[in-house]
């Protein structure tokens, strides 16, 4: 269970929301915590950062991070189609063959509306794009090998004001990205990261 800051919520709908997401599950690979939600996005909000544990990584310095914001406001937004939505980022290095291949944006996307229909997290209005980027080194950094990220930026709607489900699927698409599987709940994996 995470630990979330924060009771005095004027939006009772929102509270309720808040304290769903205390109920969620969270990975063991994952270092979960609040941040500051951002500015003027919505009447009410909260945000978390996820980032793969060193040790999960197995000593890595380039590990997989995430940010998952849940935005409210008090009527429905057109835009939305619902007074939630949800704003998620996840980013991971990648090897730079992989990186290379077009395919893998769709991959992405594909792991996120898996993760979603896993949870059983229903949602309307999806979006968002994956961006794949390869570095090469010039000048002083012209020994450093290439090297490859993997971004997602994605947004949704949430049906109803049950949200540990959302969260939970976040959590899963950051792991994915960095290696993990997604596991149903309560099933470890054997090995604790899967090679690429």
């Amino acid at each position: 269970m995470i630990e979330i800051q924060g009771e005095d919520y004027k939006s009772p709908e929102f509270a309720a929301a808040v304290q769903s997401l205390r109920l969620a599950s969270t990975r063991s690979e994952l270092d979960l915590k609040q941040i500051k939600s951002p500015a003027n996005l919505a009447k009410h909000a909260i945000a978390f950062s996820a980032d793969v544990k060193l040790s999960a990584a197995h000593g890595s310095g380039d590990l997989g991070t995430g940010r998952f914001v849940l935005l409210h406001e008090d009527e429905v937004q057109e835009q939305w189609g619902s007074k939630f939505r949800v704003i998620c980022f996840a980013k991971s290095p990648l090897e730079t063959d992989i990186g290379a291949d077009a395919m893998i944006a769709d991959v992405c996307w594909a792991w996120l509306t898996d993760a979603l229909a896993q949870r059983a997290a229903d949602y309307v209005a999806a979006s968002g794009t994956a961006t794949r980027v390869i570095s090469s080194g010039y000048g002083a950094l012209a020994n450093q090998s290439d090297h490859a990220e993997l971004e997602m930026r994605s947004s949704w709607s949430p049906l109803g004001g049950q949200l540990a489900s959302h969260f939970e699927a976040w959590q899963d698409l950051v792991c994915m990205m960095s290696g993990y599987p997604a596991l149903p709940q309560g099933v470890v994996s054997m090995e604790s990261k899967l090679s690429r």
